[in-house]
């Protein structure tokens, strides 16, 4: 009974923080058309990186290739003065060399700046990819797509772009029962109390996609060694992993993939790690990235980005522009 007043102060702080989950108006979203990285006859653009700010440019990096999966692709990059009109500047990393674990497939490009320097985060494959994924029969480490995360590293958004040595800084787990034996793929990252996390996402060993979760991995250097949370897997479900720092935590964005309650929604963990239902959303992006301003000051102020980039739909994949619209709370 005495710590009724405790539960009951930190109940009203939390409820005057942060919107009211009675609400049932959902984030909505429109979409813009983009020129220079849209749809594109035998082109497939796909899997934006979060979008930066560098001076006057905004940058965005991709995957790029001839496929529908981005199983066989290469990390490219656009820039933009305002969001829409973009201008393809090349190819950022190519695949590795023969015979190692990115020979077959770079693609998922995500981005961090830290101490004066551009950090690109990228999945890696060594094998062609193959549809109907790995069976349970299959031994860990042979796993169609057996996908690894790696980084490089450059003093500016354009390059060049050098491999760290330690590549790659996440691998798929060694224990089949792990959510995350069978791949990792994806990252986004921010910085909160002076360290870098990556937040990922894994798939066991034996399980379809529509059973991906998403893992968290968390270093004292922009290159790491990134160490796995003990929490993991930290949200039971989603196919994409998109993140922000939100006021004094983290916010992610949930699409169509993951059990019920999660999916289509905006969660919020105020440490990072126990993620709970913070807004509904409708129409939500695709693979998207957002531009998130705050997302490497460790500043605690951060708010619901407005704008991003996603993937599109046509005959092969492209990209478009979502602007995302927050309801007013009563």
């Amino acid at each position: 009974m005495k710590f009724t007043p405790l539960i009951l102060t930190l109940s009203l702080i939390t409820a005057a923080v942060l919107p009211s989950l009675a609400e049932e108006s959902k984030v909505s979203f429109t979409r813009t058309k983009l020129k220079g990285i849209g749809l594109e006859n035998g082109v497939m653009r796909r899997d934006p990186s979060d979008i930066i700010k560098v001076g006057d440019l905004y940058y965005v990096w991709y995957s790029k290739g001839k496929i529908s999966s981005g199983y066989d692709a290469t990390v490219w990059y656009a820039t933009s003065s305002d969001g829409v009109e973009w201008t393809e500047k090349g190819q950022a990393l190519a695949k590795g060399a023969a015979g190692t674990w990115e020979c077959a497939s770079v693609f998922t490009p995500n981005i961090l700046v830290a101490e004066g320097k551009y950090y690109l985060f990228y999945t890696g494959t060594a094998r062609p990819y193959k549809k109907g994924g790995a069976k349970p029969a299959q031994k860990i480490g042979i796993a169609n797509p057996d996908s690894k995360i790696g980084v490089a590293v450059s003093d500016s958004p354009d390059g060049p772009w050098v491999r760290n040595e330690a590549n790659p800084v996440i691998t798929n787990s060694t224990v089949e029962s792990d959510f995350d034996s069978h791949l990792v793929d994806d990252s986004c990252l921010i910085t909160r109390d002076g360290k870098y996390w990556l937040y990922y996402k894994g798939r066991q060993l034996g399980k379809s996609p529509r059973f991906t979760q998403m893992g968290l991995a968390v270093a004292e250097n922009p290159e790491g060694p990134y160490i796995k949370s003990s929490a993991n897997p930290v949200i039971p479900g989603n196919h994409e992993v998109v993140v922000y720092p939100y006021k004094s935590g983290v916010a992610a964005m949930i699409g169509k993939v993951g059990p019920v309650g999660l999916v289509h929604t905006i969660m919020y963990a105020e440490d990072g790690l126990r993620f709970s239902k913070l807004l509904s959303t409708e129409k939500g992006a695709w693979a998207g990235g957002f531009y998130r301003p705050e997302a490497f000051t460790d500043s605690n102020t951060g708010d619901h980005p407005s704008w991003g980039i996603e993937i599109i739909k046509g005959p092969l994949p492209g990209l478009g522009r979502y602007d995302m619209h927050i309801p007013t709370p009563n």
